[in-house]
């Protein structure tokens, strides 16, 4: 008597993109499928399942497929060509006059989005500190609330909100929740699994982890109204991601779990030893005990707090700027969850009207060896 087929487990599967070979060749890496049409059958059917370009592509559907495993994301998962297509489209399937609650802090270049732009067809948004479930609360009004956003850790104070509390929050509303989850990755998060309808990932960051691809991701929960208008947004207003791109994409997501484990645990050293640095006011990384959200952290997050963690220069805004100018291995420049390491005065970037910080200095742990990291900067803080 046979044993059933083991379960493998996430990471093997991801390792090897599902187990998928190509039938033709055999080839354990499967092909570009560059083709933007495709014939049609004699009964003027396409038994294939492809159409054209636009809304579907064959390599994209199998980077979609990774994405979906990693989330349990039932309704499946959808690539577009960059991580404000991803999220624009959640918001983009509201009606006008829908009211949206999202965080305070959180990437500057969505919040700016919805606070000019978002309101302009009718959306209604309110921002707050969702890491407090009382502001929270007071925020969402049943009946007229329609999404709860939220983004954690966030980005890039690396504030902690409680998904499966802001679930019940947002449901109890009528209202639908989706996660940004992009400095968590579903190795470390699974919004889905929590009570969230829908998880968002700026995939150019960590699922990539390369800093050579362009990519937004959206898992869903289940399939529905709301997801299927999300599907014909992305295929209306163009935004799949090109099949190259997500050919870069598997092949990022396929060493996804051994990056992060090696970024977060350069992250965690990082964030042990400059908490002890005279140049450094304060450390956030929610790994650290002392950091607010770390207890919600702890059950949220498994194997890990993230690869992403700030630092308040003691000294103020202009050391911050010195130092970041000062460092060698780090690299100055905006992005994260790449193999290198990145260093950014984030206030400098974001502008007028940002909530970070003018001392703080974000850093992306890549997989260098931490002590050479660690050195890097301190020289560049003295």
């Amino acid at each position: 008597m046979s044993s059933a087929p083991r379960p493998w487990s996430k990471k093997s599967l991801a390792a090897q993109a599902m187990g998928h070979v190509d039938p033709v060749t055999k080839a354990i890496v499967s092909p570009i499928h560059l083709a933007t049409t495709y014939l049609r059958d004699p009964d003027n059917q396409y038994s294939s399942g492809y159409v054209y370009g636009r809304p579907d592509n064959a390599t994209v559907r199998e980077a979609e497929a990774v994405i979906a495993m990693l989330e349990d994301a039932e309704a499946g998962a959808l690539l577009f060509s960059s991580g404000m297509a991803a999220a624009t489209a959640v918001f983009g399937a509201l009606d006008p006059g829908d009211h949206v609650v999202a965080p305070t802090v959180m990437y500057w270049a969505l919040r700016r989005w919805l606070a000019e732009e978002a309101t302009r067809w009718g959306l209604t948004v309110d921002f707050v500190a969702t890491d407090d479930l009382a502001a929270l609360r007071a925020a969402v009004t049943p009946g007229r609330t329609k999404l709860v956003w939220l983004e954690t850790p966030s980005n890039p104070l690396w504030t902690i909100t409680d998904i499966a509390q802001a679930a019940e929050i947002a449901h109890a509303a009528g209202a639908r929740l989706a996660v940004d989850s992009t400095a968590a990755s579903p190795v470390v998060t699974r919004p889905l699994a929590l009570g969230a309808d829908v998880v968002m990932h700026a995939a150019t960051k960590v699922l990539n982890g390369h800093s050579d691809v362009i990519a937004g991701a959206l898992a869903g929960a289940r399939p529905d109204a709301f997801w299927a208008r999300i599907q014909r947004i992305r295929s209306g207003q163009g935004a799949i991601l090109g099949p190259f791109e997500a050919f870069l994409l598997l092949r990022g997501l396929r060493t996804l779990h051994v990056r992060i484990a090696a970024q977060m645990a350069g992250a965690a050293e990082l964030a042990r030893r400059l908490g002890a640095h005279p140049a450094v006011g304060s450390v956030l990384y929610p790994g650290l005990a002392q950091h607010p959200g770390h207890a919600i952290a702890a059950r949220q997050m498994s194997g890990g707090f993230g690869t992403m963690l700030s630092i308040r220069v003691a000294a103020g805004e202009a050391a911050a700027v010195a130092a970041a100018a000062r460092v060698g291995l780090w690299k100055r420049a905006t992005s994260l969850g790449g193999v290198e390491s990145l260093i950014e005065h984030r206030a400098s970037i974001e502008g007028p009207g940002t909530p970070c910080p003018p001392d703080l200095l974000r850093l992306s742990t890549g997989i260098e060896d931490p002590d050479d990291l660690y050195a890097d900067l301190d020289q560049a803080l003295r």
